[in-house]
């Protein structure tokens, strides 16, 4: 076992140095992925340069509403992960891992189970947990691997499209998706409520835990959280009364102690209303429970819309006033610069390879294969290759979707399990696409580079995981 565990530790490192060396930010790698669609676009498609410069300007700022989805479903998720009450419980679970080996597969374990039920929460509760873990390591005089801790908690978005925020999952379960006409409706219970998805789930959850566990080098070879942010290891609140309760200076020398009601206004009395934070809460709560009754089953309700409905009425409950709650989101507004930058640039990809028909040759190249045992395999494959060009899960499945969903119809195969086998794709390669990775390296600040090396790993790991698990488990 210590002969295996040392040769998956020497190739974690192997894989490390390589990214270190040959990564480069998220933005850049955008930009690279741009230039190569435009290519490709132009090598394997009648469309000429200019004609697939005006593809990618078509395609610049059709995400807007989905890219401002997906920045609710990261703040939301983020308030939800950083009040009193889920960091309490955090803080508490990371003073039991003793080693470097506990302490990455603890973080992956909390990770996933948060990136299943929501990418939001587990992508924050991830980065969260790391720290959380690093500095109890550090208290206890521990050194615990710090960029392996971060990759660690980046493991939620290898899990998340299998579970209820699945954002393929939530637009085909809404009324006006683009594909009704082919697949129709397609309600959660058909998709990530399967025993397929949960089968999948359940794989990724065991295999990944055992992979970083593997992983973690011995602590003399590790490099602790005072390397890399040594900033975060006393981080303590302050106290929000501090500088209206501070004595006042008088001329004679002396002070005058300021009462802190004085100095409260009532438009500070109504940005510190539970009562507010509580009304409006209780009012979409009032909405949520209304149209689940009418619908029946939260599997067949939820949508985007609604998922993002949910968190807001959970963020107001959790963090009590209407300002507590306003400044957890803006400190999840940092985290979600990335997006808004990238978002376009990612669409402006779409454009290319949609507008010019290179998805249409991607994916019919790999259909034509397919028969009805093969095609899940065949679209996770699919989606793998298509998350390395538009990293959003809903982005991609608006430019393939109908043509998978179209093939998995001819083919006899239900159109939730190619949704399942699609979304498996697009998690996998989460593994080496960075761009989910923003967030979590702003919180952490390790750089994608310290991390990437060790996904790359368990994207390695997950692949022969994904293909038995697609082709034998039942739906």
């Amino acid at each position: 076992m210590a002969t295996s565990r040392s040769r998956v530790q020497a190739f974690g490192n192997r894989m490390a140095n390589w990214s270190e060396k040959w990564v480069p930010n998220p933005f850049l790698f955008a930009v690279l992925l741009t230039i190569i669609a435009y290519i490709a676009a132009n090598l394997a498609t009648p469309d000429g340069p200019v004609e697939n410069v005006r593809n990618w300007y078509g395609g610049f700022w059709t995400l807007l509403t989905f890219a401002m989805q997906m920045v609710l479903i990261l703040v939301t998720g983020y308030a939800v992960a950083d009040s009193d009450f889920v960091s309490n419980y955090l803080d508490r679970l990371a003073s039991w891992p003793d080693n470097n080996a506990q302490a990455a597969a603890a973080t992956g374990v909390v990770g996933m189970i948060g990136g299943y039920f929501h990418w939001g929460v587990g992508l924050i509760v991830g980065a969260i947990f790391a720290i959380f873990v690093a500095r109890a390591g550090h208290k206890r005089g521990k050194t615990f691997h710090y960029p392996l801790l971060a990759a660690a908690g980046y493991t939620s978005q290898v899990i998340w499209h299998v579970g209820p925020s699945s954002s393929a999952g939530l637009l085909s379960a809404t009324d006006d998706h683009p594909f009704i006409d082919t697949i129709g409706v397609v309600p959660l219970s058909e998709s990530v409520f399967t025993i397929y998805a949960f089968g999948l789930a359940v794989m990724v959850l065991i295999t990944v835990t055992i992979t970083l566990y593997y992983l973690a080098p011995d602590e003399e070879n590790a490099t602790g959280i005072e390397e890399y942010a040594p900033s975060l290891i006393d981080e303590t609140e302050g106290d929000a009364l501090s500088e209206s309760t501070d004595p006042e200076p008088q001329a004679d020398g002396g002070t005058t102690e300021v009462d802190p009601i004085d100095q409260v206004t009532p438009a500070d009395r109504i940005n510190d209303s539970r009562i507010i934070a509580y009304l409006i809460g209780f009012g979409m709560l009032v909405y949520i429970v209304d149209y689940l009754a009418q619908v029946g089953t939260i599997g067949e309700a939820l949508d985007l819309n609604l998922f993002n409905f949910i968190f807001i009425a959970l963020g107001l409950f959790l963090h009590k006033t209407p300002s507590a709650y306003m400044e957890a989101i803006r400190d999840a507004t940092e985290g979600a610069a990335g997006i808004i930058l990238q978002f376009p640039f990612y669409a402006g990809i779409l454009g290319i390879i949609s507008g010019s028909g290179l998805s249409n040759l991607i994916a019919e190249a790999l259909l034509d294969v397919a028969t009805p045992a093969t095609f899940p395999v065949i679209a996770w494959l699919l989606g793998g290759v298509m998350n390395l060009f538009v990293p959003s899960g809903g982005g991609e499945w608006g430019i393939i979707g109908g043509i998978i969903g179209g093939a998995a119809i001819e083919l006899g195969v239900a159109p939730g399990k190619a949704i399942i086998a699609y979304g498996t794709g697009d998690m996998w390669t989460n593994m080496f696409q960075p761009f989910w990775a923003i967030p979590l390296l702003g919180l952490t600040k390790v750089r994608a580079r310290d991390i990437l090396g060790y996904t790359m790993v368990i994207l390695l790991v997950l692949t022969p995981v994904f293909a038995v698990g697609l082709y034998f488990l039942p739906y």
